[in-house]
């Protein structure tokens, strides 16, 4: 059992019926866990699917690339080429303290399959590290304006357990945070490495838009019906 006094603090939304499925959704760099709160009404999920939404607040860290200066991060970005000195050992504590969450939903008694992992930039990141190294399947993954971290070591570390679970990627084709390119290179070794894509990228910037959340209420629903 998972030691719930150790665990991240979080934001929480309650479903509005019977608990039945999670969604752990990381928040991006500088952030926090009340970030991506507002959307959850602009899903318009069915209430009978009681989805309890899970928004953790990212460690307070200095970061690099900010002078130093300490917010909350999952990991350290070292400089403005994002594969550049990547921060792998951060990468790996952060998906630790987020397989903590997961856990946590399990021991209360939530099926992996009804689990769904999610993040935004940095929080995307960790949850592509994490998901594509699970040794049991979950029901869904969802990573936002994101890329791969340590992609070289992908075909070493990864298990099958989520090869058939369908990852919904997203992308601003004017992102000038995360280049859509970067974005599109960690799409296509998902890929090649066997993981099953569902690709998507609008007119944006570094950011969420409505037609977007209309994309993720539907995966949402699909995975979790």
């Amino acid at each position: 059992m998972t030691d719930t006094s150790e665990l991240l603090p979080c934001e929480i939304i309650a479903p509005q019926s019977t608990h039945q499925a999670s969604v752990i959704w990381l928040h991006g760099l500088g952030a926090d866990g009340n970030d991506f709160k507002p959307i959850v009404p602009e899903l318009k999920l069915p209430t009978e699917l009681g989805i309890k939404f899970i928004f953790p607040h990212a460690p307070v860290m200095p970061v690099t690339i900010n002078n130093g200066y300490p917010m909350r991060a999952w990991y350290d970005i070292r400089n403005a080429d994002l594969s550049q000195r990547e921060d792998g050992d951060g990468v790996q504590k952060s998906a630790g303290q987020v397989m903590a969450l997961l856990q946590a939903e399990l021991d209360a008694g939530i099926a992996p399959e009804k689990i769904i992992l999610a993040g935004f930039s940095q929080g995307g990141a960790v949850a592509l590290h994490l998901a594509t190294r699970l040794t049991f399947k979950i029901g869904g993954i969802i990573a936002l304006s994101t890329y791969l971290t340590q992609a070289d070591k992908l075909a070493q570390e990864m298990t099958s357990a989520n090869l058939e679970t369908a990852i919904f990627m997203a992308h601003g084709s004017q992102d000038p945070v995360v280049p859509i390119q970067r974005a599109q290179i960690s799409a296509k070794t998902l890929a090649d490495n066997g993981y099953q894509i569902l690709w998507q990228d609008y007119p944006m910037p570094h950011a969420v838009c409505a037609e977007e959340i209309q994309a993720i209420s539907q995966y949402l629903q699909q995975q979790l019906a």
